[in-house]
């Protein structure tokens, strides 16, 4: 079976950008059996009225083959419910947690809320997956500039990948948690490094994404290097090579699409050599 374990359909305020039925025709077209979607949606996935309104979204006969994950929160009571309910719907593929902020407003990006979600998913028996962004935002700097598309591989550096994920590890070990903890689309080799040395006594895995696989920084050069600024960034070529490796090594555990199609800007599109998106995007 081939599933892609990481996929953003936008129904809700953003369908204009791709939609549930959209994503699932692409899955015909490319034989992509089962599809894992991702909770940062406008509103955002949290609740079990979260899930029964997104889950009417899927037309019966796709049921089988799409899944969600909820949000993680600092709220206790919402994450409960979020455990509780991948515990019991198998629609569910488990919780997803924000450690830094990309699309939307579903992060937590401070220490304490981190901490406070292994802790609390701990005390409620919890062993299913936790899906996390790792990006620790206190190591973001100011150096993104437009004109130089690239330079958002500095404003997003690689230290804030390996320093979250590190967080995730030590939060992990510190709750005793029994879930698996998946690291979403690395994309350097000293954060798989970190994932590998944490197996000995963690139930964790990783992904990455075709563009870490097949782009760099290098990729953003130029007039178009805005098209392929993503979270987390392109990076070196010697870091694309070598997950390139450890792929074929049987070290990564998922290759994920990460699909989140974006309209074109046409702010952007205009003065994108002046300065950033005036609308966000």
């Amino acid at each position: 079976m081939r599933i892609d374990p990481h996929v953003h359909c936008r129904d809700g305020k953003q369908a204009y950008k791709e939609t549930i039925a959209h994503v699932l025709k692409l899955c015909d077209e490319q034989g992509v059996d089962m599809i894992f979607d991702m909770p940062n949606t406008d509103p955002p996935l949290l609740t079990e009225r979260d899930m029964t309104a997104r889950l009417e979204k899927v037309p019966r006969d796709d049921l089988k083959r799409y899944r969600l994950y909820l949000g993680a929160t600092a709220d206790e009571a919402q994450l409960r419910e979020a455990a509780g309910l991948a515990g019991q719907c198998s629609q569910v593929a488990g919780i997803k947690l924000y450690a830094g902020h990309s699309v939307g407003s579903l992060a937590l990006a401070d220490e304490a809320s981190q901490k406070k979600v292994y802790a609390l998913l701990a005390a409620a028996g919890y062993q299913g997956v936790l899906a996390v962004h790792a990006e620790k935002e206190t190591l973001f700097t100011r150096l993104f500039d437009a004109a130089r598309p690239s330079s958002h591989s500095l404003a997003r550096p690689p230290q804030a990948e390996t320093a979250a994920i590190t967080d995730q590890i030590a939060f992990a070990r510190a709750a005793d948690f029994r879930g698996t903890v998946h690291i979403c689309h690395i994309s350097t080799a000293a954060s798989l490094e970190l994932v590998k040395a944490a197996r000995q006594d963690l139930h964790i895995t990783c992904g990455v994404t075709p563009h870490h696989l097949l782009w760099s920084m290098d990729h953003m050069k130029g007039r178009e290097g805005m098209l392929y600024k993503v979270n987390p960034p392109l990076r070196e070529l010697a870091d694309t090579i070598a997950l390139r490796q450890a792929l074929k090594r049987g070290e990564i555990d998922w290759i994920e699409t990460d699909h989140a199609p974006h309209a074109i800007c046409s702010a952007c599109t205009a003065r994108w050599w002046r300065k950033s998106c005036p609308t966000g995007e």
